[in-house]
């Protein structure tokens, strides 16, 4: 079965098809040749997820799926949350991000957070939605090179290292993204499309 992924995030693109069974064919906005920005407008992630997967729909006439993800972290009020990307500025720069989060987090010892990953999936024009969500915290300083985003500083509930210090399979055992997705299998599964 093949599915739009709206999203242009490449590094996104591999993690999510590395989780599914081999049956399941990512297809990449760039293979649509959609270049267009999408628009993230919403206050929430669900509504910035059917914000995504609706432009995908509407203007392909294709099945799809979309997610959002936020970093929530508890002593900043559950910020960046939806402006997770944004955080530092419009240019989604991932080093700003985690400083402008370190620097509002010096000298705070509560550090939980959690990423919250938002799923929704169009099909013939129904809508649905998968959530997955992981626990940990941040620590102070930046430690591996993997991944991408926040994960040099989130270190997930049950581990000593953050996800930038593991490995992808690694990862998708702990992952929020994971955790929705393998919802969205599971959903797919059950239709036997």
């Amino acid at each position: 079965m093949k599915l739009i992924f709206a999203t242009q995030n490449e590094n996104k693109a591999q993690e999510i098809q590395s989780l599914l069974p081999e049956y399941f064919k990512i297809i990449s906005l760039k293979d649509i040749r959609c270049f267009d920005e999408i628009p993230e407008t919403a206050e929430t992630l669900e509504g910035n997820s059917l914000l995504k997967a609706s432009f995908i729909s509407e203007t392909y006439n294709l099945n799809c799926f979309a997610d959002d993800t936020g970093l929530e972290i508890e002593a900043l009020d559950n910020r960046p949350g939806v402006y997770s990307a944004r955080y530092a500025g419009p240019e989604k720069s991932a080093a700003a991000n985690i400083n402008k989060v370190l620097l509002e987090l010096e000298g705070k010892t509560a550090r939980n957070a959690q990423f919250r990953t938002i799923i929704t999936l169009i099909l013939n024009t129904s809508i649905f939605t998968f959530e997955g969500i992981v626990r940990g915290e941040i620590i102070s300083k930046k430690r591996g090179e993997n991944g991408f985003g926040y994960d040099p500083i989130f270190v997930p509930e049950g581990e000593i290292r953050t996800f930038a210090e593991m490995s992808l399979e690694e990862k998708n055992k702990h992952s929020h993204r994971a955790r929705a997705f393998q919802k969205m299998i599971e959903f797919l599964n059950q239709l036997k499309i």
